[in-house]
């Protein structure tokens, strides 16, 4: 068999096999997601278990102590804030019909100024159209709301579990990466450990990077909102928080709800300037100051693919899908460059 079948073989094998996995994965998403999870969050505490580490506190001591401060952070963090949050939402979904409402008096009271350049009946449908709309976007997301808290309810053992497996995790991850090495073919396993660490170093400092940048846009465009007496500012916040994972489109996804709260208290032009100018300032800070503190390097990724890539993976695999898209595209990034430079040249059959 020449070298080219050989290699053309292998790669069907590895597309089969990764097919597989995928569709195993999306079959089994409950078991995924909370694998997903622990690893994700095992990933991000080992960091801090390293610096532990560094100072002398033995592993095992180091994730008792890291233990120890996330446990003490959980009971504020579901003593208060989740309250707050829950009572702030059990606000929110009775006003929606009063929402609605005042978005229907908007529009009429604007129809008189839009008559001379479209009929009665047109604006008439455009209006119910858009009302009609407003409505099934509250009432999906309301639903969403409460079939994931009812999904975190069933799902309940999954939470108690993730605890021990990021424990296990951190505990043994020399055991497991020794293990995972001994697997890869000896005469490729430094190429294999030379891109993955790349591939490391890339997705962890995505991570740990984009969950601080998400937390600022959240916290400071909360604090904006809240300045200019916005309503629901907190949930406008972590919304917005949450859309600066989107390259580009996140700031116009986040500033949309902002306005339509904005507009619908004040009706007027001069609160929508004002958001847009806070949003803008927020945005500007966190692409030219924020981002270039937190990530140490960029990963050019192709806007256009990401965002592509963000929407599939979501929608597949919902929020874990949108979490690890760009990463799973840096990846495949580095791999692809990795096959440019000729690092699988060696794989090929004398």
């Amino acid at each position: 068999m020449s070298s080219s079948a050989s290699a053309t073989n292998r790669a069907v094998l590895i597309l089969l096999v990764g097919a597989a996995l995928f569709a195993a994965g999306h079959a089994l998403r409950h078991t995924t997601s909370c694998f997903l999870l622990s690893f994700v969050i095992a990933y991000l505490l080992d960091p801090l278990v390293l610096q532990l580490e560094k100072r002398g506190i033995s592993r095992p001591k180091g994730i008792l102590v890291l233990y120890l401060g996330l446990s003490i952070f959980a009971v504020f963090f579901f003593s208060y804030f989740v309250p707050f949050v829950l009572m702030r939402w059990q606000a929110l979904i009775p006003s929606i019909p009063l929402y609605l409402q005042k978005a229907r008096d908007l529009a009429a009271g604007l129809e008189a100024q839009i008559q001379p350049y479209y009929g009665a009946e047109e604006w008439s449908w455009a209006v119910d159209k858009a009302v009609e709309g407003l409505n099934k976007l509250f009432s999906t997301l309301g639903t969403g709301v409460y079939n994931a808290a009812a999904s975190l309810i069933f799902n309940i053992f999954n939470l108690v579990l993730s605890p021990i497996l990021v424990f296990f995790m951190l505990f043994y991850k020399a055991q497991i990466k020794k293990t995972l090495t001994s697997w890869l073919p000896w005469r490729r396993r430094e190429v294999l450990l030379e891109i993955g660490n790349e591939v490391n170093e890339s997705i962890g400092g995505y991570l740990r990077g984009q969950l601080i940048v998400s937390f600022i846009v959240a916290l400071f465009s909360s604090i904006a909102l809240v300045i200019l007496d916005v309503d629901y500012a907190l949930f406008n916040g972590i919304f917005a928080g949450l859309a600066s994972v989107l390259p580009f489109i996140g700031v116009i996804i986040a500033t949309i709800p902002a306005l339509f709260f904005a507009y619908l208290k004040f009706q007027s032009g001069l609160i929508l300037v004002k958001v847009v100018i806070s949003f803008a300032a927020i945005y500007f800070l966190e692409g030219y100051l924020v981002k270039p503190l937190v990530f140490k390097r960029s990963m050019n990724l192709n806007p256009l693919l990401t965002i592509i890539m963000v929407m599939a993976l979501g929608e597949l695999f919902g929020f874990w899908g949108i979490l690890l898209a760009i990463p799973v595209a840096a990846a495949a990034k580095i791999v692809s460059v990795s096959i440019e430079r000729g690092d699988f040249r060696e794989w090929e059959e004398p």
